[in-house]
């Protein structure tokens, strides 16, 4: 089983690093449509900078790894005990050697394993076929487009769409909801599975299962190729964009399966996936457990430069940059606005949902008055010398914190708070209130990130985990843009109204 463990090493190190070619054809495509010298193309410049970085670096594209999760076919005959057992024993040594984030967290306790292995991590599910090989796929899929992913049941009222009933209109309005609710808090332009029917659970397995099919496929079904191509036309016109700061390109592909269900039931379940679309397979030789083929990464190449990203800035005439440099004045944030580019020098501090919960109950280990927390949970790796330094460090989905978020930086000072997605009415409130701005970095874009991040100079509330815990960074030219300000404006608002409005036209029947 030797060469079998270095093939699922491989595997997973491949997957966490080096982005499918059909996934970056579509990006690609995406970022000729887009419009020169707009904060979406800056973030499509960025996004194919951090794939080309994370290429050269064989480090994470984005720093979380998810939940992994391997679909395999195997022979009759095979014993899947020992494939389990190699498939962890991969696992916990990519792990260690920082091709994945440690993201096993004790559902009770929230004790981190460290390694990734726990009950139920990761997961791996087994399927006996009548061939002479394994076929070994697996998907790395994050939190932020985890938490986007959503089930309906039929009948029942959508907004902006009204009624949506047990029919094949129902469904696509179902679909179309999805896209809408997700807006730029699942990294988008992203890629949906869906799945119509089953029970609760087989149809959120089935919706996930169709994130292992190819982007440029073509479904056997001809009705459900015809909605596919639906979604993903008509999805592009709600103006969420890229990151959801608004632009063509909200949706990169759709991909739809369908299975019987109970009379009494009808389920569309969605599972949305970020940009960073991590799958990748092999087909492997189970006499000798060696890789024989990859899959998904044959057909044309897609080569992207590190350059666009400061030929992209320089396009983007609409918004002034600012240089932030902690401790920062109330007047200095009252100076921002919506669409305004910070870059940012010195000192900031991470801080996830435990950093939040334990500072809305106990003092800041360190003084946060001016300062700028990040919503990051990086990958590290420490050296021989006990230091640590930073593999992977894009932002995580704010909204998690908005019951936190506002009290905190009042109470402690902070004037910058930096992640993605937006934050809610709380937030906007208390950044009036108290002088605050809140920063969007492009999510996923890890590579980028770790590279603006000069030093590790502490790390406090250990007990928390790698991921959990607030690390103190230095760092130079690290670039977000102004999405809330002081002044009551939310761009994350703005366009989650005019993309309501948008979604709307979409409200008659279309499917019979």
């Amino acid at each position: 089983m030797k060469n079998f463990y270095e093939s699922m090493y491989q595997l997973i190190v491949e997957t966490s690093t080096n982005l499918p070619k059909d996934v970056r054809r579509a990006i690609a495509a995406a970022k000729l449509k887009e419009s020169a010298g707009t904060r979406s193309a800056m973030s499509l410049a960025t996004i194919t900078n951090n794939i080309k970085m994370a290429d050269d670096n064989v480090s994470p594209i984005c720093q979380d790894t998810g939940l992994p999760t391997f679909k395999l076919k195997v022979p009759v005959g095979a014993n899947q005990i020992e494939i389990k057992k190699e498939i962890k024993r991969a696992i916990e040594q990519a792990t260690k050697d920082g091709k994945l984030r440690p993201n096993s967290v004790d559902s009770i306790s929230g004790d981190n394993s460290g390694d990734n292995l726990g009950e139920g991590t990761p997961v791996i599910k087994f399927e006996q076929w009548g061939k002479d090989y394994i076929d070994a796929r697996l998907i790395l899929k994050g939190g932020g487009c985890e938490n986007k992913n959503i089930q309906y049941s039929l009948p029942c009222e959508l907004e902006g769409l009204g009624k949506a009933g047990r029919d094949f209109d129902g469904i696509r309005k179902c679909i179309m909801h999805s896209v809408y609710q997700a807006q730029g808090q699942g990294c988008s332009a992203g890629f949906i599975g869906v799945g119509i029917g089953g029970d609760r659970t087989s149809g959120y397995e089935l919706a996930k299962e169709q994130l292992f099919r190819r982007v440029d496929d073509v479904n056997q079904r001809e009705d459900l190729r015809e909605l596919e191509d639906y979604v993903v036309k008509h999805a592009n016109e709600l103006g969420i964009g890229t990151m959801g700061f608004g632009g063509e390109t909200t949706l990169l592909g759709c991909k739809i399966g369908v299975i019987n269900r109970i009379p009494a039931s009808f389920f569309v379940s969605v599972a949305y996936n970020c940009w960073a679309y991590r799958r990748l397979g092999v087909i492997v030789n189970p006499e000798n457990g060696s890789i024989n083929e990859w899959m998904y990464q044959d057909g044309e190449d897609v080569e992207f430069s590190q350059d666009e990203v400061a030929a992209s800035n320089e396009e983007t005439q609409q918004s002034k940059e600012v240089v932030l440099e902690a401790p920062i004045t109330e007047e200095k944030i009252r100076e921002l606005k919506v669409g305004d580019v910070v870059r940012i020098n010195g000192m900031m501090y991470t801080g996830r949902d435990a950093i939040h919960k334990y500072l809305s109950e106990n003092d800041s280990p360190v003084d946060l008055n001016g300062q700028v927390i990040y919503h990051c949970g990086p990958v590290m790796m420490k050296d021989e010398d006990g230091n640590y330094h930073v593999k992977a460090a894009g932002p995580t989905t704010s909204i998690r914190e908005e019951p936190y978020q506002g009290d905190i930086m009042k109470r402690f000072g902070i004037r910058a708070v930096i992640g993605k997605g937006g934050m809610g009415p709380k937030t906007l409130k208390a950044l009036g209130e108290h002088g605050g701005v809140y920063l969007n970095a492009i999510g996923g874009a890890a590579q980028y990130y770790a590279d603006c991040i000069k030093s590790v100079e502490g790390v406090d509330l250990m007990q928390f985990g790698i991921p959990e815990a607030m690390w103190h960074l230095k760092v130079e030219g690290f670039t977000a843009v102004v999405t809330m300000d002081s002044h009551g404006n939310s761009l994350h608002a703005d366009v989650d109204k005019s993309s309501l409005e948008k979604l709307a036209q979409f409200k008659e029947p279309v499917f019979k």
